[in-house]
């Protein structure tokens, strides 16, 4: 059990994977991100770090890939890293200056600063400091006084809904009341307000973005159509999960076959694995797995590698697991040649208690090391000392 429960932390500590286990950071451009917030209506998280800083590298170690910090980060908010000594970030550094490290800052879509606290956290004050965050950019209560008071804007009613969704808040109501009212749903202001409006794919509301999606993209764009059917359908996963109800599920993954075909088939692998997780159902889960790597991840080296992760995470105790993780844990490592994966199938043969193979894994890990693993090789030595312990 101890060696279970260490392998566990070194895998958590050191990886993320295709199921939300640890916070998923977004590696394009300031403004590609300032886009994405828009688009997906989220603030964006903010790690502004330096390299020498101890804090720092304690929260990216530690709290950053921690399941239940990725779970809230990667549904509420985008995320990115920013080194502040870096030339490339100088513009950044210059717009939003700190004066230490970390400092966690949480931006709207506007490139305002909601809020902004200094200082290294652990995984509950992470999430507490989130969740202040998006107190802090709720604007929903200035919409439901007006709406208490009888307004009935078609303007207000959009910003209610669109500030709604933003904080989190149930808003299906108000829109099914809005789109009620109305002959004509394919007017540009309609239109948006359905695409705004579709929060759960077992929806009415859903259905009418599907039926009217080449119009609703014709007033919006493809990007954002996609990525309110995948957080919709993603939704109804939530509450299929939630209420242990299958049915849900299924219905998840044909509403994301109708609203967007090319995601369909790898969203139905990973709803399938997420549900077979929570109802503990390893089984199911494997299969799944097996699936989706046959027809998804094939032999794609860092795809294998994740999908060892989220198997390992999901069941670490049911021995088909195991042996399932080895193979491609092996094959990753081979092909791929990382450290990361070498370790990562050291791991798991630790965890089936087979510490020769483990040793010899670890060492062919310590071989592969780069300048940018200086962090990796703490963590490798931490490894084979634990071997002997």
């Amino acid at each position: 059990m101890k060696n279970k429960r260490f392998i566990l932390v070194f895998l958590s500590l050191s990886f993320t994977s295709l199921s939300a286990q640890g916070i998923e950071f977004f590696h394009g451009t300031w403004a590609e991100a300032l886009e994405k917030a828009k688009t997906e209506e989220r603030l964006i998280f903010v790690d502004a770090f330096a390299a020498w800083c101890g804090p720092c590298k304690r929260m990216a170690a530690q709290t950053f890939p921690d399941p239940k910090a990725g779970e809230f980060f990667n549904a509420n908010f985008v995320n990115m890293k920013i080194d502040m000594e870096k030339p490339e970030n100088a513009e950044f550094a210059g717009k939003y200056p700190v004066n230490s490290y970390p400092t966690l800052m949480f931006i709207d879509a506007a490139g305002k600063i909601v809020m902004k606290e200094v200082g290294g956290k652990n995984v509950e004050q992470l999430l507490e400091t989130g969740k202040k965050a998006l107190g802090k950019n709720d604007k929903s209560v200035d919409f439901e006084k007006k709406y208490a008071e009888g307004d009935r804007d078609p303007k207000m009613l959009f910003d209610y809904v669109r500030s709604l969704n933003a904080a989190g808040k149930p808003s299906l109501k108000i829109t099914n009341e809005y789109l009620n009212t109305q002959q004509d749903l394919t007017t540009e202001f309609n239109l948006k307000f359905i695409l705004e409006g579709a929060v759960d794919a077992d929806s009415r509301v859903f259905d009418l973005l599907v039926k009217n999606r080449s119009k609703v993209v014709a007033v919006s764009s493809e990007e954002a159509v996609n990525a309110r059917v995948e957080k919709a359908c993603k939704n109804t996963v939530a509450k299929a999960i939630e209420f242990k109800n299958k049915t849900l599920l299924d219905e998840a993954k044909a509403k994301m076959k109708a609203g967007n075909p090319s995601r369909s088939t790898a969203f139905a692998y990973e709803a399938d694995m997420n549900y077979a997780k929570a109802v503990k159902d390893p089984g199911m889960f494997l299969k799944t797995a097996k699936a989706y790597q046959k027809t998804e991840v094939k032999s794609n080296s860092a795809k294998l590698h994740d999908l060892v992760v989220t198997l390992v995470r999901a069941f670490p105790e049911d021995k088909k697991v195991q042996k399932q993780a080895e193979v491609w844990a092996k094959s990753a490592a081979e092909n791929g040649g990382l450290a990361e994966y070498w370790m990562t199938l050291a791991g798991v043969y630790k965890l089936q208690g087979i510490k020769v193979k483990a040793r010899k894994a670890a060492e062919f890990a310590r071989q592969e090391l780069t300048e940018k693993d200086a962090m990796l090789k703490e963590k490798i030595q931490y490894f084979l000392d634990s071997l002997e312990g």
